[in-house]
């Protein structure tokens, strides 16, 4: 990747270090290689969009986006030791998306913003996980979702589907 202004000579290994400024104003340290695994730091930093400095995330907040460097963090640094790894960063993976369904969310957002797909399909997939054995008005309350149906039609949607009702 190109040279940045949001890049700074890492402490320890002389490795970039990228500086992302969260919506409400805190700053983290990435490396190059840990930022590489999202497309949009990755073009951000090839194309120096850097302000001051630094890549400003106007649309993921201070917590969502320590989980996405603590998530990028660990995903480069298991990529550096190749398949040796690979038990350790699912059991990372598995409790890593043991989070509220708030910061979930949103870090399915930022997932999404990022061009992460890694993290995108490890969040979603845990939201799949959480739905999958609930009734139509669960899923409907966790996602605000409201029942537009008339009781007619909702009968109706169930006897054409009796199928998916049978546990």
């Amino acid at each position: 990747m190109a040279a940045s202004a949001a890049a700074t000579d890492g402490a320890a290994d002389g490795e970039k270090m990228i500086l992302l400024v969260s919506s409400d104003g805190e700053k983290f340290e990435l490396s190059e290689a840990a930022a590489s695994l999202s497309k949009t730091l990755g073009n951000m930093i090839e194309d120096d969009c850097a302000t001051n400095g630094a890549i400003p995330l106007a649309n993921v907040a201070s917590d969502i986006l320590a989980k996405v460097v603590e998530y990028c963090n660990k995903h480069a640094a298991a990529a550096a030791v190749k398949a040796s790894g690979e038990e350790e960063l699912r059991k990372f993976d598995a409790e890593f998306v043991k989070i509220d369904r708030k910061k979930l969310f949103g870090l399915i957002n930022a997932a999404n913003f990022l061009n992460m797909p890694c993290l995108l399909e490890l969040t979603c997939q845990r939201v799949a996980d959480l739905i999958k054995d609930m009734m139509p008005e669960q899923v409907r309350e966790v996602f605000g979702i409201e029942n537009d149906f008339t009781p007619e039609e909702e009968a109706e949607v169930r006897n054409e589907n009796a199928w998916a009702y049978e546990m």
